[in-house]
């Protein structure tokens, strides 16, 4: 199996980044070929502009869907956009790691699924065709709070719901989500039960 791990944490002592780790070592040694972007490591570009585009349709009139799609016919994206692209081409699964910041992605990681999963890449949007169908995603991340604030009925809300947005991304493109892990409250975790979540989070992944 391929594995595209897109990681977005802006510090590399983090318990996302021991996650991540993890992920890469316990991949590697079963046998799974692995990448990683380091969405921050990268500096990767978060804002979806004119510059995405080495040659554009309309030079007069920016529209990003149409841009997309004719750089996606000609190959035409920043070669920044067009590494990713060939990332998530080579992956069978991808695997999106990161903190949940105000119930959502960082928006360094927004902006990798606004500027890679391109109209003509990941969908087409005149047909609404799904064109990355065959591929599986695992939303891998942290909370601050503990368990019972993502609860139905916590004061964060239902964490199944918070994510209905990045699954709804992604099964349009015709990827399947898979059941997301989840470490909570990490900020309040002993070394011991850090660990603890790691190892679960080992299995996890040799579960797939």
């Amino acid at each position: 199996m391929n594995v595209l791990i897109v990681y977005a944490h802006p510090n590399p002592r983090s318990f996302n980044a021991a996650m991540r780790q993890a992920a890469v070592d316990t991949l590697t040694e079963a046998g799974h070929a692995v990448q990683v972007s380091d969405l921050y490591a990268m500096n990767f570009k978060a804002t979806l502009d004119e510059h995405d585009f080495k040659e554009r349709q309309d030079p007069n009139f920016f529209d990003p869907i149409n841009e997309q799609y004719h750089a996606a016919m000609r190959g035409s994206f920043a070669d920044d956009i067009t590494k990713e692209i060939e990332k998530v081409d080579w992956a069978n699964l991808l695997i999106f790691q990161f903190p949940l910041w105000w119930q959502s992605f960082p928006a360094i990681l927004k902006g990798w699924c606004d500027r890679v999963l391109a109209n003509g890449i990941a969908v087409n949007f005149a047909t609404y065709d799904p064109l990355l169908s065959g591929k599986k995603a695992l939303f891998a991340f942290t909370t601050g709070g503990g368990a019972a604030m993502y609860a139905p009925d916590g004061p964060a809300g239902d964490i199944n719901v918070l994510l209905t947005f990045a699954r709804n991304m992604f099964q349009t493109a015709g990827v399947e989500v898979l059941p997301p892990f989840v470490a909570y409250g990490v900020r309040l975790l002993s070394f011991d039960e850090r660990e603890v979540e790691i190892q679960r989070y080992r299995e996890r992944l040799l579960s797939l």
